[in-house]
C-alpha cells in the first residue's frame, strides 16, 4: 500500500488529550550538546514540527530568533503560554500549519529536526527534504535526529541511516557529523546527524 494511504494520526487530539509519548518535557540533550558546541549557525532558526517546543524556548533563551511550526494548534497554543511566561514572545514566530505547505526561500541558518520527518509518510519525504533545502541558506546548517524504529510502519516512520543518506545527498548536502543512536522517551533511539547545505 502507499504510504500515503497510510491513515494519519489526529495530532490535534493527541495534544489536547496529553498522549505525547514522544515529548520529554524538557529539552533534548543532544540539542543543547549541539547548542553549548556552536554547531548552530549565527541567524535565524527554524523548528519544523515544533510540538511543545521546549527547544524553542531554549533557543530563544539564547538570543536566537526561532519560527516554529506544528500541525497542532493546541501545540502552538501551549508554545505561545510558555514564551510569554518567560517574557520571550517577541523573539519566536510561531505557526500553526503544515510544514509542506511553508515558503521561506533562504531565510534560515540552522534548522532543528526531530520526531518531525518520522511523522510524514515516506513517499513525502523526497518533498520535505527539498522544503528543508528551499528554507535553508547556502552553508546553513541541519541539525537532525532520525527516528530508528527498526520496525514497519509509522508513524513513527523508520528512518534507516542509508534512505537517509540517499535523502540528503550531494551536493545539495554534506554530512558534517554522525552521531550514535540515543535513547527517546517514547522506547526507540535517535540518530543525531549535522548536515550543511550545499550552494547547489
Amino acid at each position: 500500500m502507499n504510504a500515503s494511504r497510510f491513515q494519519q494520526p489526529d495530532w490535534e487530539r493527541r495534544y489536547v488529550e496529553n498522549d505525547l509519548p514522544w515529548d520529554r518535557g524538557e529539552p533534548c540533550a543532544q540539542f543543547g550538546a549541539w547548542l553549548e558546541a556552536g554547531q548552530l549557525a549565527d541567524g535565524p532558526v527554524l523548528v519544523p514540527g515544533c510540538g511543545l517546543g521546549h527547544e524553542v524556548v531554549q533557543l530563544c533563551r539564547q538570543g536566537f530568533d526561532v519560527t516554529a511550526i506544528d500541525l497542532a494548534a493546541t501545540a502552538i497554543s501551549r508554545l505561545g503560554e510558555a514564551l510569554e511566561r518567560e517574557q520571550l514572545a517577541p523573539r519566536a514566530t510561531l505557526i500553526q500549519g503544515d510544514f509542506l505547505e511553508f515558503t521561506a526561500k533562504g531565510c534560515f541558518a540552522t534548522v532543528y529536526e526531530q520526531t518531525s520527518l518520522c511523522a510524514v509518510s515516506p513517499d513525502r519525504w523526497t518533498e520535505y527534504a527539498e522544503r528543508l533545502a528551499a528554507c535553508l541558506r547556502p552553508d546553513g546548517v541541519l541539525l537532525a535526529l532520525f527516528m530508528q524504529t527498526g520496525r514497519d510502519g509509522g508513524p513513527p516512520w523508520h528512518c534507516d541511516l542509508l534512505a537517509m543518506q540517499r535523502l540528503f545527498r550531494p551536493p545539495t548536502w554534506s554530512w558534517r557529523e554522525l552521531g550514535n543512536p540515543a535513547d527517546h522517551p517514547n522506547g526507540l533511539r535517535e540518530l543525531p546527524a549535522v548536515l550543511v547545505r550545499g550552494h547547489s
